[in-house]
């Protein structure tokens, strides 16, 4: 979840602060071809200020022109960040996060939904959106085969440079320990309550 959080206050960094008004903001809103909902609207369901909205809008219009990304040019951005590794499989497991409608694109609106849980969201929203993120076909559930592909595509996000004397069997041995702390019941997956506390346990000895 830090490399999330990482990469799009990036995004923001990279733009300059703004220096219109909301009305020409507004405005230029119509020039996509998605336009957002109202910055008020954003404003309250999100925990970004109106302006805090107008920079990761301008942001995402940078990278995104048309309103909308889809798979491949998400990946294209993300895979900016980690030039040492190959981060397409995370960043598909990412995209399907994002993509809360199921429809192939995330609007802005999905982006910033999504950045303020990871950014200024409760443990709980956060633990929440980590879970539906691991829990790959979305059955409510998180079982070896789906803990196994997220955290092999982490390692080949991070690349060989991070990682040079790994052995072939970590992810396994990772997975492993994932379930041993994680399945209460040991029935062999793990509940979104059972990961939550799990996940609570772990902070409290911190």
């Amino acid at each position: 979840m830090g490399a999330v959080m990482g990469t799009f206050s990036s995004l923001q960094t990279k733009q300059r602060r703004p220096s219109k008004d909301k009305i020409e903001d507004e405005l230029e809103m119509t020039t996509v071809c998605h336009r957002p909902e109202g910055l008020e609207q954003l404003e309250a369901q999100t925990n970004f200020t109106k302006r805090e909205l107008q920079v990761l809008y301008r942001g995402f219009k940078n990278e995104c022109p048309s309103g909308v990304v889809n798979e491949e040019t998400f990946k294209q951005i993300y895979a900016q960040f980690f030039p040492h590794g190959d981060a397409s499989m995370y960043a598909h497991y990412l995209f399907n996060a994002f993509d809360t409608a199921q429809n192939g694109s995330v609007k802005f609106e999905d982006f910033v939904m999504a950045l303020s849980i990871l950014l200024r969201g409760t443990v709980h929203e956060k633990l929440r959106w980590t879970f539906n993120l691991y829990d790959i076909n979305k059955d409510g559930y998180i079982n070896k085969e789906e803990m196994m592909d997220i955290v092999k595509a982490i390692y080949d996000m991070m690349g060989k440079y991070t990682y040079p004397v790994l052995k072939e069997d970590a992810p396994r041995q990772h997975v492993e320990v994932f379930f041993q702390k994680m399945d209460k019941n040991k029935d062999g997956v793990v509940t979104l309550d059972e990961f939550i506390e799990s996940c609570q346990e772990v902070r409290t000895k911190l």
